[in-house]
Order: structure tokens, then sequence, then C-alpha cells
């Protein structure tokens, strides 16, 4: 099927970025998916009819495979099914009813990927499917915050890979899946650009939506000029990573987390039960160790194969051994930032980042919180290159004031706005730690004396700012001051603040947040 026909002038106010495209994907017609998308997505249940299968027939593979076995008196299992159908002379007619299930599975698999088509056109992305209850949902290209690509094992082995269109808002994203590798890889730069030039072909158009001529004119020469001087474009090609992580450091990082404290306490608690009762501890301890040791497994493999680097689309993490994930952050995306350290990380000075943006997915989908992690575990030296790419308008004297004062601090002269002495018995330990600063550019909030954090709230991306105070902070004179973004992970909240000093900064900071959104052009990239 071909898109509709554009109307007049269409193509000429389409964006620059449809010359660079790369993908035949992406020529504005309807496409399908790989011919393998139907195994993958309906794998699951193959392997729960093939499961069921296997343990029917499990007294007969027993003595196919090991005939030893047969040897043993017979238990109270029920009876071979193939015996059943041996002494019926039925064996033919379950293998036809076999075969015809098999086949009207192939033929819906089939039928599935005939009707599961794709469209990427120069207003948004488009994937219709279903055969009896048709869906088709559209990811508009100026609402794009990214493009996740993830190669799950069993695809990987295949040489596949699925995207995942993030859009803006709730469950709003476009999943393209499954694609071959080289042309997924070829499909996300083209989305990319695509995304990109929609929003400068908007920002250049007249009040009629047409992009004038002399622009038109002017960004011809100004591509065929650079592609002279650029040579051949190799954008696409995996950029190294600025941050390494040490498989010992990242074994480390998990082992000295707060999941090993939880364990050494059910450990103790285990310990001192077993002096009473051991009855129940068959029903608690395996379970218990299996899943801590899941835990461990599935945390320390989604950091093998990290890596972080920036790209002419934004920020590419990398992460995963088993499931790669690969998403991109494009400029303008990263809502809030906060770099952690627990307390057992301190002595090896290891540290955290983590992000608010903007996932596209239902709230009750787990796997959000996987996006949010940035750095899993890094130095100083990798915190600092990690903050300057997702936060590169900061200037050099704010780096001071995050690093020096507020990662760090507090110091002799600290800057920061913290808790009073007369309400400091609301953070004992942390008190004078406990702040908030307003900078040109952001907002910080430092918290913590076991657990260290600081939160970086970009100006520009603040949706608003909160006051409160109870009755105790009424007391006091103190107050706790909140920044409104995208929900997440990161804290945005620092309390027991003076009242004074809070009231300040939240007239000063919905002041600068009105001017900064004003004037921020981070929303805009050139892929």
């Amino acid at each position: 099927m071909a898109p509709d026909a554009d109307p007049a002038g269409g193509a000429a106010a389409r964006p620059a970025a449809r010359a660079v495209l790369r993908s035949p994907y992406s020529d504005g017609e309807w496409h399908r998916l790989h011919p393998l998308t139907p195994l993958l997505r309906g794998g699951l249940s193959l392997l729960v009819i093939i499961g069921l299968i296997v343990a029917n027939l499990r007294e007969r593979l027993l003595e196919l495979f090991f005939p030893v076995f047969t040897e043993l008196p017979p238990g109270e299992l029920p009876p071979d099914p193939v015996d059943f159908l041996f002494a019926n002379n039925l064996l033919l007619i379950a293998a036809g009813v076999a075969l015809v299930v098999l086949l009207v599975l192939l033929g819906l698999f089939r039928l599935s990927w005939r009707f599961h088509t794709l469209r990427i056109g120069d207003d948004d992305v488009e994937v219709r499917s279903g055969v009896l209850f048709r869906t088709h949902r559209r990811a508009p290209l100026d609402r794009v915050q990214g493009v996740n690509l993830t190669r799950p094992m069993v695809a990987r082995l295949l040489g596949l890979a699925k995207l995942e269109v993030v859009g803006a808002g709730l469950d709003a994203n476009v999943k393209l899946e499954y694609l071959s590798a080289k042309d997924a890889e070829a499909i996300r730069g083209d989305i990319l650009r695509l995304a990109s030039g929609r929003r400068l072909a908007e920002a250049q158009a007249g009040p009629d939506g047409r992009v004038p001529l002399t622009h038109q004119a002017a960004d011809a020469v100004a591509s065929g000029l650079q592609g002279l001087v650029d040579g051949e474009d190799l954008s696409d090609a995996e950029p190294e990573s600025i941050v390494r992580i040490p498989l010992g450091r990242l074994i480390a990082s998990r082992v000295l987390s707060g999941s090993t404290l939880v364990l050494v306490a059910f450990v103790i608690g285990i310990v001192v039960a077993a002096s009473v009762s051991t009855l129940w501890l068959l029903f608690t301890v395996v379970p218990m160790f299996l899943a801590f040791g899941a835990y461990y497994v599935r945390s320390v493999a989604r950091g093998l194969r990290y890596s972080i680097a920036p790209t002419a689309d934004g920020v590419r993490v990398t992460f995963g051994l088993f499931t790669t994930v690969s998403e991109i952050v494009p400029p303008g995306r990263v809502h809030a930032i906060e770099v952690r350290q627990p307390l057992m990380w301190r002595p090896f000075g290891w540290w955290s980042v983590t992000v608010n943006r903007l996932s596209g997915r239902a709230s009750t989908d787990t796997s959000t919180d996987q996006l949010a992690a940035v750095l899993p575990i890094g130095t100083r030296t990798d915190v600092e290159r990690v903050l300057r790419i997702l936060a590169p308008g900061l200037s050099s004297d704010e780096w001071t004031l995050v690093f020096r004062d507020g990662i760090l601090g507090p110091v002799d002269d600290d800057p920061y706005v913290t808790t009073p002495r007369r309400a400091r018995w609301l953070r004992p330990l942390s008190w004078r730690r406990n702040g908030a600063l307003l900078t040109a550019d952001a907002l910080l909030l430092r918290r913590g004396w076991a657990w260290r954090s600081l939160t970086v709230l970009p100006l520009a991306r603040l949706q608003s700012i909160g006051l409160r105070q109870g009755p105790l902070a009424r007391a006091l004179r103190t107050a706790t001051l909140t920044g409104h973004v995208i929900a997440g992970t990161v804290q945005t909240t620092v309390g027991a603040i003076d009242r004074d000093d809070a009231l300040g900064l939240f007239e000063s900071t919905a002041r600068a947040g009105v001017a900064a959104a004003a004037g921020d052009r981070t929303h805009r990239w050139a892929g």
C-alpha cells in the first residue's frame, strides 16, 4: 500500500533528513517485518506445548535415553499416554490431530505476519497488526523521545533485534519487532534523523507550514558542501564508550549493596530461628537463596557489555549480556539526574548515576526501571564524564558547585542552603549536608550522610516547584522543597530547609524555570 500523496508543496516541505536515509523500510511505504517474527513472538506458546508433550511422554523418553531406569519398580505415576494410544489403536489419529494443530499454528503465525506491517513516513512511524482485531499505533516524529534497540538472547542467535520508538506520553511507545540487526540499526538512525529534521523544518516553516525556497536551497547547498568535507558518513558505527566498568568492580559493587545487608539479616534470623524450630526453614531458605542468587546474576549480567557514548543523535547507552539493550537519549530528554553513593561504596570512591526521562511505557511496566541507571558503577572521573554529556549546558563555575560542594560537600564555605541548627535533630547525621542550591541552569538538591546523593534538575525541564510545610515544620520554621518533573527513580525532594530560605528558593526557581523554558532549544537537534 502506498502512502497518501503529499499535498501541493508537500514534497518541498519534507525535512532535509530524507536525503540521508539508509534503510529500505524508510521510503514511506508499508513493509512487513522479518519472516521469523511469528516464531519469536509465538515462541512461548510453542515452548509450553513442547513442555506438555515432554511431561506426558516422560516414561517413554526415559526408556529411550536412559534404559537403565526402566528396571526400577513402577511408582504411582499415571499411565504413559503412548501406551494408551497403542492399546486403543489411536496412534494415527493422535498423530493426525497433532499435525493439524501444528499446521493451524503455522498458518496463524503466517497470517499474523502478513497483517503486521510498518511504515516510516515524513510525519510519523506507524504499525498495523491483528487479524480479527486490528490495531493501528502511530508515533508522531515531533513527539519522539528516543529509539531503543533490544536484542534478546534467542533473537541475537538468529541475527534479529527489535526497536521501540519512545513517544511522549503514557503507554505511547510503538514497537517494531522483529527486524534484522542491520536493518534495525539503520531504521533507528533514520527515525532519529527524521525526528530531528522534522523539528528543524517546523522551526523554519512559514505561517502556511511551508519551508521557504531560500531555506531549501541553503539546506541543499550546505548538505552538499558538508558531504564533500565529511566524506562517507559513518555515524551509524558503534561509538567508543567513555566509561569502562571492570568485571571485578561490577561484582564487588553488587556484593557491597543494600541487598547484601538484607541477605545477612535474613541469614542471622534463620540461624536464630533454627535453634528453636527447623520445620519451616525448607519453605523459606531455598526460595530466598534462589531469589537473591537470581538477583545477583541478573544485576551483574545487566552491567556487562555496558557502554555510554555521545552521538550526533544523543547519548547512546548499551547494556546486557544475555539480552542486550541499546537506547539513545536525544538532547533535552533528561528531566532529572541523581548521583548516589551507598555507605559501603565510599571507601572505594564509587558512585552510580540515574536519570528520569520519558520512557513512553505504562506505569505498571517494571522494565522501565532498568532504563533509569545510565551508570551502574563508576569512579568520580566516570561520573564527571557521564554528567558532562547528560548535562552539557552546565558552565565551568557550576561544575564546582556540583562536584566539590554537591557530590563531595559540604565544605567550609558551603554555598548550599541547609537545615538550620534549631531543626538539626530532624536530620541528626546529615543536617549540614541536607540542602539546596539554585544555579543559572539547574536546581541542585543534596541529601544523606550514609547514602549520599545529589540531584540535578535542569531548569528548562522543570515543570513546577512545590513548597510543603506540616505542623512540626511550622513550629520549627522549616519547609520541604520539591521539584516536579517526569516521574522516575530520582528523588526530587529535600526537607527540613529553613522556611525563609525555602521561600526564596521557591520564588527564584519559579522565575528562573520560566525563563529557561522560554529560551530552551535542546529539544531540537540535527542528526
